[in-house]
């Protein structure tokens, strides 16, 4: 299975952006779903952005529909999350996750079973 690392977390006044990347080690990454999720502080994690093994079909929680982009190079073994419009209430460590599947489907939340460590997002006001 694959192993997954996230990079591109910092610190963003709010109103800024970031890109988060999510490598991926292996040559299977293009059989993977793949997701994004976010933890604050004292919260349990919480879903952001999902895409499919091909890239065609997304998903977002609607706090971040129309600021963040959720995309994939199958080439590089990569997923993105790009982040626009940031606000303080985006703060908290991102992580990565994956699913192998044989179908092009958004997979369903609690199906996720591969985990990066995480890259902490830290929006100020």
């Amino acid at each position: 299975q694959v192993q997954l690392v996230e990079s591109g977390g910092g610190l963003v006044q709010a109103g800024g952006s970031l890109r988060l990347a999510c490598a991926a080690s292996g040559r299977t990454f293009s059989g993977y779903a793949m997701g994004w999720f976010r933890q604050a502080p004292g919260t349990e994690r919480e879903f952001v952005a999902a895409i499919s093994t091909t890239g065609r079909s997304t998903y977002y929680v609607d706090s971040v529909k129309g600021r963040f982009t959720i995309s994939r190079d199958n080439a590089k073994n990569t997923v993105y999350l790009q982040m626009n419009s940031l606000k303080p209430e985006d703060t908290a460590v991102y992580y990565c996750a994956a699913k192998r599947t044989s179908v092009e489907r958004i997979v369903p939340l609690g199906e996720y079973n591969i985990w990066g460590q995480g890259t902490q997002v830290t929006v100020s006001s």
